[in-house]
């Protein structure tokens, strides 16, 4: 059986911790940040957990990364 290949956009976007979660940067703040309140850009600071539906799906991504 050859091996599978990690896909190289999810290795650079996610990292699964230690109790296997996925941890992504926060969306939306790109562009466009005058048009946020400050609110939305306060709690976009750092990274978010996904959720269990997204993380299934980045996880066939990543066959390795477990």
């Amino acid at each position: 059986m050859p091996k599978m290949k990690t896909k190289s956009s999810a290795k650079k976007r996610f990292k699964v911790t230690a109790t296997g979660l996925i941890v992504a940067g926060q969306a939306g703040k790109r562009h466009g940040m005058i048009k946020r309140t400050n609110k939305f850009i306060r709690d976009a600071r750092g990274t978010n957990v996904l959720s269990e539906s997204d993380r299934k799906i980045v996880l066939k991504y990543m066959p390795y990364d477990r």
